[in-house]
């Protein structure tokens, strides 16, 4: 691991906003994957214009989101980016005590989770390209579980903490050398009540 925050909470509505935007948010996802990208990188995963991508990074920015990164060429006019810590977290509490603020988290929450479905439909479209390997390899399941509020909590615990050990194993592997079959994996988990 880095020197970076592991987990940044966003507790301000600026903040909030400024990454609750469709194109910022692929864009901090992009350079979360690429770990280091310049806004023509992204431009190009995006299929927007350079100057738009580099208006929306200086947004992050500014935010403190995302900062500039050791350049990673010997051509001086790239700008060079990466996320300022190690992941985000936005939780309901922060943004409960007034009404905008609880609006401004919830449109927030509704695009991070069309975002989430929308590259999981990609792969579903996608599927026949990854080969009988990765799809058998890919989760996807559901379970109805009888918990208290306690006990979903402690189940999103574990599970956070199991996925922060196969990042670090990932991690550890690539910084050896070893790259060979690894690919991004997004790993989406809902938990949530619901009545009947």
């Amino acid at each position: 691991m880095t020197g970076k925050e592991r987990n940044r909470p966003i507790t301000d509505l600026g903040t909030l906003k400024a990454l609750a935007h469709p194109l910022r948010m692929q864009l901090y996802r992009g350079l979360t994957v690429a770990r280091v990208a310049t806004a023509s990188q992204l431009a190009d995963q995006v299929d927007e214009a350079v100057s738009l991508v580099s208006y929306h990074l200086r947004k992050l920015a500014q935010h403190g989101l995302i900062e500039e990164a050791e350049p990673q060429s010997g051509d001086g006019r790239e700008r060079w980016w990466q996320p300022s810590s190690e992941g985000l977290s936005v939780r309901d509490k922060d943004f409960r005590d007034a009404p905008e603020k609880a609006a401004s988290h919830l449109a927030a929450t509704r695009l991070f989770h069309e975002q989430r479905a929308d590259m999981y439909r990609r792969y579903l479209d996608e599927r026949p390209t990854w080969g009988p390997e990765w799809n058998s390899a890919a989760p996807d399941n559901e379970s109805l579980l009888r918990l208290t509020a306690v006990e979903l909590a402690e189940l999103g615990e574990e599970l956070l903490a199991l996925a922060r050990k196969y990042e670090e194993k990932g991690r550890s592997a690539e910084a050896s050398g070893d790259t060979e079959g690894r690919e991004s994996v997004a790993l989406h988990v809902y938990g949530f009540p619901f009545r009947v």
